[in-house]
């Protein structure tokens, strides 16, 4: 079997993995969340209002003060939405999953894990 092949197999096997299967179904529930879609687009909108107030000579203080107000409110609703927690939670746990895949194929190839050395010799899983 090639290299190719085995690629294709590995990543057949992760696509069934359940972390991968979480991520999928939490985009899903992320594209359809029209309420979270809403506040993210408004948040985007009070971002670039906020841009283009600061770009002015004379700003204006008070308008910046309240459109700052209601991007750090609309940012506290989109941190605490489930579904928003959902997804980054089940992105993190993909993401560590790769890394893992990743550091065992370089394993592999170099016969050396992967990773910062901390200069601590307690942390160490080995010198390099």
């Amino acid at each position: 079997m090639g290299i190719f092949e085995i690629a294709e197999q590995l990543g057949k096997t992760l696509k069934e993995d359940a972390r991968l299967v979480r991520l999928a179904n939490a985009k899903e529930t992320y594209e359809k969340d029209v309420t979270l879609g809403e506040i993210l687009i408004e948040f985007e909108v009070q971002q670039k209002a906020l841009e283009n107030e600061m770009v002015k000579p004379e700003r204006e203080e008070e308008l910046i003060k309240m459109i700052r107000s209601r991007i750090d409110a609309l940012y506290k609703e989109i941190a605490e939405n489930q579904v928003f927690i959902e997804l980054n939670e089940a992105q993190t746990e993909v993401n560590e999953l790769m890394n893992a895949v990743n550091n065992t194929i370089m394993f592999n190839i170099t016969g050396e894990l992967p990773g910062d050395c901390t200069h601590n010799c307690s942390t160490c899983k080995g010198c390099h």
